[in-house]
């Protein structure tokens, strides 16, 4: 069975080393974090330069990798075999060149940590693969939906040593997205300026990443929930005016998201703050904001919201054979809403 990512790197940090690591997926984000951490501990910076090698797939072939894996570190208790893009490899897809990595990994030499980099979902039934995971390990990195963000977000936040505020995680995912490392970077943007007593709240993410204090989507989703004629068309307006910075698509999925939400809400037995927080999935803060777009929204607009937005996207794609700027698709969209 895969193992999780965030367990794998505790024992890498803990130096719990394994002589074999298959890591895969479509999320770059843990590949790269995992393979980094190895990098940094494996091999002292001393002796990087005789008993640590990177390869690239598109550069080698098995043989190739095998080669080195089978070589004894110089003078050293262990050597790094880092192979990026392995999915690239010469004769990766070819069974009998698939038999032997699966040769190798059932006998791997002790003092060599082999790394194999699939940017791209494998599939663990293979030999190999299951053979990497009975000697090594194997590390599958998944893209992260979209309604998991906000728990990761203040998870990291937590393991970084630092509070974050539930609207600062929402206005961070809200503006980035599941783009992970992006993510980490903007964090860490805002932390680098901050007092050491500092948390980040909305005003430190609109300040250091540039997110407009009154024109975001926060903003936009929250006047749309009010009914705040004025407000939500302020920005549409804005963002009208500055499509390129502001696409309609990503625009969409969250109010597509926050819409259901509210059909949810309508449809919740339980309307606690604690029961409703869990069945929409949503930290226990925002539950009053879902409470007062329902009350805006009855059921029966809410639902019609939803079709709304999804017309609007199928006209945006063209799908009815006619092209409309985005701006002004966003403008006839805000009206249907909120009239």
């Amino acid at each position: 069975m895969a193992q999780t990512p965030e367990v794998i790197l505790k024992d890498i940090r803990a130096k719990r080393f394994k002589p074999l690591y298959f890591l895969h997926g479509d999320e770059p984000f843990y590949i790269d974090s995992i393979s980094d951490e190895l990098e940094k501990r494996i091999v002292p910076e001393s002796e990087k330069g005789f008993n640590q090698f990177v390869l690239y797939g598109k550069d080698t072939d098995v043989a190739g990798v095998l080669s080195y894996a089978r070589r004894y570190p110089f003078m050293a208790e262990r050597q790094l075999i880092l192979v990026k893009d392995a999915n690239k490899l010469g004769g990766i897809e070819q069974k009998e060149q698939q038999a032997r990595l699966e040769d190798y990994a059932l006998n791997p030499l002790s003092s060599t940590v082999l790394i194999l980099c699939f940017q791209a979902n494998a599939d663990e039934r293979k030999s190999f693969i299951k053979a990497f995971n009975n000697h090594g390990v194997v590390v599958q990195s998944k893209k992260m939906y979209d309604n998991k963000l906000p728990d990761w977000v203040a998870s990291f936040c937590q393991a970084e040593g630092v509070k974050i505020s539930p609207k600062a995680v929402q206005m961070i995912v809200d503006n980035i997205g599941n783009d992970l490392k992006r993510l980490t970077n903007e964090i860490r943007k805002i932390m680098v300026n901050l007092r050491v007593d500092q948390g980040i709240d909305a005003e430190a993410v609109e300040r250091f990443v540039g997110i407009s204090k009154e024109y975001n989507v926060f903003e936009f989703q929250k006047a749309l929930a009010t009914r705040d004629v004025l407000k939500a068309n302020k920005i549409a307006s804005y963002f009208s005016a500055n499509s390129k910075d502001n696409p309609l698509s990503p625009i969409l999925i969250i109010l597509y998201n926050f819409f259901s939400k509210v059909l949810l809400t309508h449809a919740s037995k339980d309307k606690s703050e604690r029961g409703l927080a869990t069945e929409l999935g949503i930290n226990p803060f925002f539950v009053k904001d879902y409470n007062l777009a329902a009350r805006n929204y009855p059921l029966n607009k809410a639902a019609m919201v939803i079709h709304y937005l999804r017309d609007c996207d199928a006209r945006m794609k063209g799908l009815d054979g006619v092209s409309i700027p985005e701006g002004e698709l966003l403008k006839e969209l805000v009206f249907k809403i909120v009239h």
